[in-house]
């Protein structure tokens, strides 16, 4: 039975990744300090004697005993709400987190994977975004925090790879949504599920014109997934290239939830990006994987999880 270590496997991203190695017949560990994290999304893995669960910051030394297959490295702040709460705690995790789980990987002779992130590309001047691309960030203003958390855990991955010869793998994660996701944490999917499900305004920032590209968690997570028992080291960029419109965005949400909610306009966050799409050819070619859920499809089931339970009958 392989063994595999998520951290921040109690967030989002991570509770649907142990879910998923479950699944696949693994023995998992998840490592979480539940900053962002919340046990409310592994309860349900309580009594699973495959399943175990160690709250540590792995900003500290990651010690276990016994065999490691796979160490995911997830854990990180993830929003903006978050990493401009939490800028230095954001910083930490991507250096000293990202080297500490390099470090059990290496220790244990385990595949490493690092969660990163679209974010790498800053406001892209290039589009749709390539592996290939260096990416256009501030690396002073807000936002840099968290993207340049990524960067240098991307940059340190690839110096284990080449100076210890391990195997590492880097994920770049594009927006992905669904189930879990904390209602206002700062994300468009579940701002506007939550503000179209109590009939407030959906705050939209700027015009509404800049595109992002939304990923349902079971495609994310099955991309994942592939790439950690491919050949493939990456970067390898992991989303859905449907492009469209924050703007177009709300309208889909207050169709679908038949909302009354006006749309309201806030000033756009400094140095939020203009264009998000990824180009996924390398994971079509390498991993054999593209998404397969639609957003219409993962928006119902991302609605239904939001829903108060008294409405869903």
């Amino acid at each position: 039975m392989p063994c595999s270590v998520v951290t921040g496997g109690a967030g989002f991203l991570g509770s649907h990744l142990c879910d998923f190695l479950l699944a696949q017949g693994h023995r998992v560990i998840c490592i979480d300090n539940l900053v962002t994290g919340n046990v409310a999304n592994i309860e349900h893995l309580a009594g699973n004697e495959s399943f175990h669960f160690i709250k540590h910051d792995v900003t500290e030394y990651v010690y276990l005993a016994g065999e490691v297959d796979f160490v995911f490295h997830f854990a990180s702040p993830a929003s903006p709400i978050d990493y401009l709460e939490l800028p230095i705690q954001t910083l930490k995790v991507g250096a000293l987190g990202t080297h500490k789980a390099l470090g059990l990987a290496r220790a244990k002779g385990a595949v490493f994977l690092l969660a990163s992130t679209s974010e790498v590309y800053g406001d892209p001047l290039v589009h749709p975004q390539t592996e290939d691309y260096w990416g256009n960030v501030n690396p002073v203003g807000p936002r840099g925090v968290y993207d340049e958390a990524k960067r240098f855990g991307e940059a340190i991955t690839m110096a284990y790879r080449r100076t210890h010869g391990m195997d590492t793998k880097i994920a770049r994660i594009f927006n992905t949504y669904g189930p879990r996701m904390r209602a206002f944490d700062g994300r468009a999917v579940p701002a506007f599920i939550n503000q179209a499900l109590r009939n407030e305004p959906l705050t939209v920032f700027g015009d509404g014109s800049q595109t992002r590209s939304f990923c349902y968690v079971s495609d994310l997570i099955a991309g994942i997934h592939a790439l950690a028992v491919s050949k493939e080291s990456g970067p390898v960029n992991l989303g859905n290239p449907a492009e469209m419109t924050v703007m177009e965005l709300a309208r889909a949400i207050l169709k679908l939830t038949g909302s009354a909610s006006q749309i309201v306009r806030r000033p756009l966050p400094a140095d939020d990006p203009k264009v998000r799409q990824p180009d996924i050819a390398l994971a079509g070619r390498a991993l054999g994987w593209e998404p397969r859920v639609s957003l219409a499809e993962g928006l119902r089931a991302t609605v239904a999880y939001f829903r108060p339970p008294a409405s869903r009958r």
